[in-house]
């Protein structure tokens, strides 16, 4: 079972609409395989937890008016965890604190629900299945490769409880449970 977040803001559907599909979006609308192919990949990390235990994978790319994330977790309990990116390209255990807070190049407040917000990290919730899979496809929109990939990096970062989506900084989403270092692929 796949379950994928989605948040509902037309300037960030706009974004996502050129993602490469994938198998299941290609299957049920071929027409459009064609116009949604890959833009250039921005980084590609593996997303592991802190004893190594490979958690899935991420990919971000970039588009006209932002980047496209794309997190495929893997090997998770079921239920929702936040999702971020993080302002520090490491991922030392058994913390993942080397990655430091969220990544906020405009300096807005933490949530899609908070009036000040959001900043560029926050990604939607990640929803893991009984499967214990799960897949983010996300948006950033204003948001650059350059930004990413600056002289410290960045991080894709799994918190072990669900984002509050408003509480700043970072959501009330408890410990970092699984980090992949954004870089070059």
């Amino acid at each position: 079972m796949k379950i994928r977040s989605a948040v509902a803001f037309a300037p960030i559907l706009d974004i996502v609409a050129g993602c490469q599909p994938s198998a299941e979006d290609t299957a049920a609308n071929p027409g459009n395989a064609a116009s949604q192919m890959a833009a250039p990949v921005v980084a590609q990390p593996r997303l592991a937890a802190a004893d190594g235990t490979p958690r899935g994978m991420a990919r971000v790319t970039q588009k006209t008016g932002g980047l496209v994330v794309n997190v495929q977790a893997t090997g998770m309990m079921p239920g929702q965890y936040g999702l971020h990116v993080h302002s520090v390209g490491k991922c030392d255990a058994p913390d993942f604190k080397t990655a430091e807070g969220h990544w906020n190049p405009t300096g807005a407040q933490h949530g899609f629900d908070n009036p000040a917000g959001p900043h560029q990290g926050d990604l939607p919730n990640l929803t893991i299945g009984a499967d214990g899979k799960g897949i983010v496809d996300f948006a950033i929109a204003g948001a650059s490769a350059s930004g990413l990939l600056d002289a410290d990096g960045s991080a894709i970062v799994v918190h072990a409880g669900p984002d509050d989506l408003k509480t700043d900084p970072s959501g009330d989403i408890g410990a970092r449970i699984a980090c992949g270092v954004l870089g070059a692929p």
